[in-house]
């Protein structure tokens, strides 16, 4: 873990808030009970935030799913630039607040991230996406976002919760007096797990980082960060995370025995063919790692613990 916190945002009835449109909450004991014990929240509730009641008349979007309009569903009032209003100025807001990653309410049409209704002409096409949330990804298109629908999903949940952590080490980096030395080594802590993601990004950030005195550190900085978000946002599958693990395992010719060789590529094997899961080879490579006195590895990203608790890798 990090000394400085993990914030991230949260829609608000998530955490047990009663601002819905009916009163109530929607909360998530996941979200509270166990990423709480990691994370500190900032609760967001588009709707209360903007000024409207708690009750209220529930609402909808509806027209072009491009640019849907925030409809009332029985009394017909368009709540469109009221809301649109506060998007602008809470993301401004939120640019100081050193969010790393944001949870929204799934199918909500002020904080639905993906898949939101939008009404037209009596149909509703699940094609449209919340104003609020629109307006975060619009401002910050690297932050982690999810909806708490999705995060039931393993590898969805797995994926976001690694880019928060990342975030953070990214933050954390930056607010250290970076410089062009930092980002090379920076870039070798997170080469396996960037790797993991995407070896073609994983690539271009290391001919950047080559030609780093070229460019302004601003530049460099942004540009790196860019591509660095941007692989750990591809989905780490079966295939390349076999690939990392038997790189890893090219670091151990000479450390192991016959033996011990053909136990790791029996289970490295086991994993790639999903009798078990990730955490599965990773701690027998970690036991290599800890034994040989690996530095390089030792510094992985990749390989660095996480919280137990959050059971990260635990799938097949």
């Amino acid at each position: 873990m990090t000394a400085a916190p993990i914030k991230i945002g949260v829609s608000s009835c998530l955490l047990g808030e009663k601002v819905r449109y009916d009163g109530g909450h929607k909360h998530d004991s996941y979200i509270t009970d166990l990423l709480g014990r990691f994370f500190t929240f900032l609760p967001v509730c588009p709707e209360a935030g903007c000024g409207m009641p708690v009750p209220r008349e529930a609402m909808r979007l509806e027209g072009d799913p491009e640019n849907p309009r925030l409809m009332t569903r029985s009394s017909r009032i368009d709540k469109t630039e009221q809301m649109l209003r506060y998007c602008r100025e809470k993301v401004e807001e939120l640019a100081g607040e050193d969010l790393c990653g944001f949870i929204f309410k799934k199918g909500s049409p002020s904080s639905g991230l993906f898949r939101v209704k939008v009404y037209r002409d009596g149909m509703a096409s699940k094609s449209g996406r919340g104003l609020f949330a629109a307006a975060v990804a619009a401002r910050f298109p690297l932050l982690p976002m999810e909806e708490e629908g999705r995060l039931n999903d393993s590898v969805l949940r797995e994926n976001f919760i690694e880019r928060v952590f990342s975030c953070r080490r990214w933050k954390d980096f930056l607010g250290q007096a970076p410089d062009l030395g930092g980002l090379v080594q920076f870039h070798t802590r997170e080469k396996l797990l960037v790797m993991s993601h995407s070896v073609q990004l994983y690539r271009e950030m290391g001919a950047l980082v080559a030609r780093g005195k070229e460019l302004p550190w601003p530049e460099l900085a942004q540009r790196y960060e860019e591509l660095f978000m941007r692989a750990l946002q591809l989905q780490a599958t079966v295939k390349k995370q076999t690939n990392v693990l038997m790189h890893i395992m090219g670091y151990f010719k000479k450390e192991l025995s016959p033996e011990e060789k053909q136990e790791l590529l029996a289970v490295i094997g086991e994993y790639h063919d999903g009798l078990v899961p990730l955490v599965v080879p990773m701690t027998l490579l970690k036991h290599y790692v800890r034994r040989s006195r690996q530095q390089y590895l030792e510094q992985q990203s990749y390989l660095s613990a996480r919280p137990a608790e959050l059971m990260l890798r635990n799938h097949a």
